[in-house]
This record gives structure tokens, sequence and C-alpha cells, in this order.
């Protein structure tokens, strides 16, 4: 089926782009019975409705012309909820009118109100906008609507989800009767249907949501994880896939900021895009997805309203959406203009229910699995490698590269090169584990910040390691310069500093991967983690300490965490550290122990609870040396002292107090 008899200058447009078969909505727009009747369409985001609504008006704009006279005062206002969608409507519409000669100007809120006051000024024939700035203008009288012929509200609904309801119903007051009304919306909620008959009259009613619009050619996937794989799941799912450009969201501005954070660290060309960032970063944002220099964007859902790339295939529902329109809106920015797309959900076992009722009501069916696995992307690796390096023809200067290097390499140390040089340039994948695999698994094992060992929170692929599990040292730790047998491995060890430690929120998930990247070498280079208030402390294997002790001397453009060998002993005597393989119930309180050691001093400190420490039971029992020591007033010149050289119950010339304990 093709487009009907459209205008010369709208009909090469078409044809530029290679649009020859209609959607479903733009078949209803265009219809016989629809022509010039106010509209009322039920459109999914994705389905085609801005070309739909930028065909059907143009009988009413051009008429019987095939250009534009001289701009002045504009002949259509089309009302976009966001930015973002506001600028892709006026991008749309450019290319539809082109050769018709349209100006087409956009009016939205962050961007500078006195050069929109002058483009107005000059004349348009399309003005596209958002609500709160072209009521701005109408009030102000920037904004000439006494020519105007059509009015567009597109995303009604979510129009009215943001507040805009007082907005959108000013425009349509203060604009002419006369002008015909098209109102486009993914539902039709009671507020829609009540703005419609308010202010259309005998309008034209078409429902073309659901599978038959824009979400035919999205396959949906349900990914089961457990909580603390989230983010890995994210990276492997992205390296699966390798989407030209990737969209995943997020519920709160924070976790934006935390997985763009975590995905750079990876190795990920990745952007952000929240309410906090200004217009302008915005725009540069979506600038570097559209030109190929970020592949994965970060978002919230309302930042992400609007945002149309021609390679997104792949969208990620890093955090599960409140409602099943929200996930057909977050998903519809994929498998847009007949592409095919992938929505995939992260689901954790408790949020499992939800996620059911989510596709349900949404009435699609999703593929359930597990998230990808790091063997399955590093064989996919394997075969894309050989489909992206030859691909093009090798050039003059390409083989006389080749015959000098095959002089003095053989080729399979050269071919080992280039696989090397392949690789390097890509993130590397995570073990996950299936959450329906963890029964009997101790909840300990996982999350744990204070100590960390390079795969105890994951896959234990590897039949050599130890029964417990994990490569934990078994005994007490080395001195640094000097070697130590690794846990299960037999492999000796060196350890480094970091100087940022828990107080900077230091988590061994994001420093693992930062000291492969300064240090150059991979995970199974490294050896136990330990993080401590102000100082982490970690093991490199041997074999690579000493190229890694010199690469990390270099100045790091990304961050100014300091790493350098470790010059004396390892922190692990302190009683905090000594009780970091400690159940969780009993690293908490030591923890919080620690850090009060740390402080300066204050009598404050010293004020009697309501108990005495000898009277609170065994909880105290391992508590530092600071805990229970007699306070002693400082005299001038003199200092208490830190440690004291007796029992603080068994002074010189003092009975000692007998403990109570409770019953």
């Amino acid at each position: 089926m093709s487009f009907p008899a459209l205008t010369p200058p709208l009909a090469r447009a078409l044809a530029e782009r290679n649009y020859d078969s209609p959607t479903p909505v733009q078949l209803a727009v265009l219809a016989d019975e629809a022509a010039g009747r106010d509209l009322l369409v039920s459109a999914q985001t994705g389905s085609g409705k801005t070309l739909a609504y930028g065909l059907a008006m143009a009988s009413d704009l051009l008429g019987d012309a095939e250009r534009f006279e001289r701009a002045a005062a504009p002949l259509a206002l089309i009302v976009a909820p966001t930015r973002e969608l506001a600028m892709q409507v006026q991008r749309e519409l450019s290319w539809i009118y082109q050769h018709a000669e349209a100006r087409v100007v956009s009016c939205v809120g962050g961007m500078d109100p006195r050069r929109e006051q002058r483009e107005l000024a000059a004349g348009a024939h399309i003005v596209v906008g958002t609500p709160g700035r072209l009521c701005d203008h109408l009030r102000r009288n920037r904004l000439d609507i006494s020519e105007l012929k059509v009015v567009v509200l597109d995303e009604a609904d979510e129009m009215l989800n943001l507040g805009f309801r007082e907005d959108m119903e000013f425009i349509l007051k203060t604009t002419p009767e006369t002008r015909r009304t098209l109102l486009f919306s993914a539902t039709f909620p009671r507020g829609i249907v009540a703005l419609a008959k308010q202010y259309q009259q005998q309008a034209f009613r078409s429902e073309v949501a659901g599978d038959e619009g824009g979400h035919a050619d999205i396959e949906y996937r349900a990914i089961r994880i457990a909580p603390a794989d989230a983010e890995h799941a994210v990276v492997n799912v992205l390296r699966f896939y390798e989407a030209p450009s990737a969209l995943v969201f997020c519920s709160t501005r924070d976790h934006v900021r935390h997985l763009q954070a975590a995905l750079l660290e990876r190795g990920f060309s990745v952007v952000a895009l929240s309410g906090e960032l200004t217009q302008n970063e915005r725009t540069m944002a979506l600038q570097s997805l559209r030109d190929g220099r970020a592949r994965v964007c970060v978002a919230t859902d309302v930042a992400a309203r609007g945002i149309d790339l021609p390679s997104l295939d792949l969208v990620i529902h890093a955090d599960l959406p409140n409602d099943a329109e929200v996930m057909q809106h977050r998903s519809g920015r994929t498998g847009r203009a007949g592409r095919k797309g992938t929505s995939v959900l992260l689901v954790p076992p408790a949020r499992r229910r939800r996620a059911e009722l989510l596709l349900n009501l949404a009435g699609v069916d999703a593929d359930w699995g597990t998230a990808p696995q790091a063997d399955e992307i590093r064989k996919l690796d394997h075969d894309r490698m050989k489909d992206v390096l030859f691909t093009e023809e090798a050039t003059p200067d390409d083989l006389v590269l080749a015959q000098a290097l095959l002089a003095e390499r053989s080729a399979e140390d050269i071919a080992a090169a280039l696989a090397r040089l392949y690789r390097a340039r890509l993130p590397s994948p995570e073990d996950i584990l299936d959450p329906g695999e963890r029964t009997g698994r101790p909840r300990d094992d996982r999350g744990r910040d204070n100590v960390r060992t390079p795969r105890d929170d994951r896959t234990p692929r590897d039949d050599s390691r130890s029964s417990r599990g994990d490569d934990r040292p078994a005994g007490p730790r080395s001195k640094p310069g000097k070697s130590s047998a690794r846990h299960g491995m037999g492999e000796a060890t060196v350890w480094f500093r970091a100087n940022i430690g828990r107080r900077k929120n230091a988590e061994a998930r994001w420093l693992l991967p930062m000291i492969c990247r300064r240090g150059g070498i991979d995970k199974g280079d490294i050896g136990a983690i330990k993080i401590m208030d102000t100082t982490t402390e970690f093991e490199i294997s041997e074999r690579v300490a000493e190229s890694f002790a010199a690469k990390i001397k270099r100045p790091d453009k990304e961050d100014n965490i300091r790493l350098e060998p470790m010059a004396g002993a390892p922190q692990q005597q302190a009683p905090a550290e000594e009780r970091s393989h400690a159940p969780r119930r009993e690293s908490r309180d030591s923890d919080h122990r620690d850090r009060r050691d740390d402080r300066p001093r204050d009598k404050s400190e010293f004020k009697p609870r309501s108990k005495p420490h000898s009277e609170r039971g065994p909880k105290f029992d391992d508590a530092p040396s600071s805990f229970g020591k007699k306070k002693h007033k400082n005299k001038p010149g003199h200092a208490a002292p830190s440690v004291m050289p007796w029992p603080a119950n068994s002074a010189p010339g003092k009975k000692p107090k007998k403990k109570k304990h409770r019953g």
C-alpha cells in the first residue's frame, strides 16, 4: 500500500527518505473521512505520528500551492511535552516541507527567549514548542496567532501527566476558533476525552495503538538477576547486543549518575540525561549519540521523552518502570520506522511478580531467561572480530606495512597481536549467577565492601578453586614487596595501596576495573581487596607487579586516585580489619567503632550512657582498645596517654573492679 496523492514537494521529500508504504496511523489520518476534520488519534510512540500529522495538515497550510509564501504569522502550532520531542518534531517537519520552502521555528524551555523572539519576528510558517514557553510568548504578545489554521497537541496524555493542563487550555482558548485541532495521545484517559469534547468539533476518532502501532517490531526479554548483579547485567547485555545506540533507563537521578560512572569506568562511551542537566548539556549529549561519539545513554523517564535516534536498537530497563504505559513509552524509543529493536527488563527475584503484571497489562509476551554470560560474549567477540577486521579492502600502504611485519614476525604472532588489540578496546564482560541457582549460598558471600576477592561474588567456574568458593587468603597477609601464595592458585602476590577508602564511598565493584585500567592488567591478576576508612589495600600478581608499578606512576586524566606500592606492612593487624571476616551482624558494629577511633577525642564522647560498658554483655567483648579506657584529664604540658600501660580496671594502688554479668 502506498501513500495517497500528495503535492509534488511532499512526494519528493518522502521519496528521498525511501518512505513508500504508510503506517496504520498515517493511513488513518490521510483517509477521506478524516480530511479537513478535527482528529483524536491514539498512537504509540514510534508509530510514525509526526509524519502523519505533518502530511494531514498540508492541505490546510499549502492549499493548491506547491510552495509557501513569504513567512509572516505562523499557520500551524505544534505543542509537545518536552524539549527533546519538540526539537525532534522541528527536524521532522523541516525535511517534510523542505521542498515547499517552509520556515519551522522552535520555542522551548531552556533556550534563549530573546533569540526565539527575533526568529518569530522574522516570520515562520510552523512553530513547534513546549507548553510553558509557548504560553509565555503568547502572554508577551511575541507570538502572532491571528493566521493560525492548525493546532496539534502531540502526546497530550503525557502533557497532562506533567501538569500542563492549564497551559494546554490557555493555548486552545487563545487560538482562533476556526482552527483545526489535531490531538494525538498514546491512550485516552478521562482528561483527554474531556479536553477533546470541550475544544474539538465533530472530531474523527481513530485508535491504532498496541501491536498495530510502533511496538510490533520490538522483541521483549526479561532477565532474572540478583540485586547485587544489576550493574553487571547491564554491562553484559550491552556487550552481548553491541547495538549502535542503546538507552538504559533508571528511576532516579542518583542511579543515572552512578550507572554512568560505572559504565565509563569499564570503557563504554556513555552519556547521561536527567532533569538536572542544562539544555546545552542535554543537546550536546544527544548530538554525541547521533554522530556516534557515544553509544550508550543512561536516562530517567522524563529526560528520555522525545529522543529519536535512528540507530537505537536496544533499550534496557535497569529499574522496572512504574506502570505498563511507562514501559511502552520507554520501549518505544526503539523499533521505529520499520526497524527491529530489543527491550530488556532486568528483574530481581523480589520484582518478578511486578514484571509479569507489567507485561500482561501491556499485552506483551517476553522471553524469560538469564543474563548473557561472559563465555557467550567472548564467543560473539570472536565472530564479530572477523566481520569487523576484514570488511574493508587493504590499501597499498596497508600491504607495505603488512609485508614489513611479516619479514620480522611470524604470521601467528601478528594475528595474536591483532586479536589482543581488538579485545583491548572492548569492555570486559562480567560473570553473573542466575538467582535461581543461589539456594544454600550464604548471604554474606555477596555485596561485601570491606573485604573482596576477585571472584568471591562471581560464578565459581574454575574447579581448581578452594572448596570455600572464593580466593580469600587462608593465612596472614604478606608484607609488601614480598611474595605470598594466593589461596588456591599457587601464585605469589605483592601488596599495593590506593588513597581512597570507605569515607569516600570506595567500593570494590568500581575499584576493580579502575585498577585494571590504570595498571594495564586483567581481573585475574588481582587478589584480595581490603577497603578501610581512608585507604584501600590490594594484592597484585608478582608476575605483573613490576609493570603495574611502572604504569601507575603515570598521571591519570580521569581520576586523582593515587596508587602506590605499600612501604609498610598491610593494616590487617588493626582490630577492625582483623574482624573483617566476621559475620555481617558484627562487622557493622566494628565499623562504627573504627570510625569513632579515627576522630579527634572530645569530652562529649566519654559522657556516661544509659548503662556502663561493663553491663552491655558480650557484644562489646571484641571492642578496640580505645573502649573501656579510663578517662584522663589533661594537665598543662601533659597529654592523656593514647595507650594505657595497664588494664583499665587494675591501675596501681587501686583495687580492681569486679565485672558485672547480665543474667
